[in-house]
């Protein structure tokens, strides 16, 4: 079984950046690293996703891509 890395990078306010890493909860926290990156109210938020096989790649990207949707539109409705 290899190893995957995979790169999720978002980009926007800084304001909704913080929104979305405090919802991201994933069932395998070890498996990613979050980065706010950017000065000033332009920020991209960076998750690099790291596991042994596609299959826990995938299950991990899923999770936390559920996460952000859900964030995101929460914070969309509240607009």
């Amino acid at each position: 079984m290899g190893n995957t890395r995979v790169a999720i990078v978002w980009s926007g306010v800084r304001s909704r950046a913080e929104s979305l890493l405090a919802a991201i909860s994933p069932d395998d926290p070890e498996d990613f690293d979050v980065e706010l990156a950017g000065n000033g109210e332009f920020v991209e938020l960076r998750i690099s996703v790291h596991t042994n096989g596609l299959g826990r790649s995938r299950a991990t990207v899923d999770d936390i891509l559920a996460c952000l949707s859900a964030a995101e539109s929460g914070l969309d409705s509240i607009k």
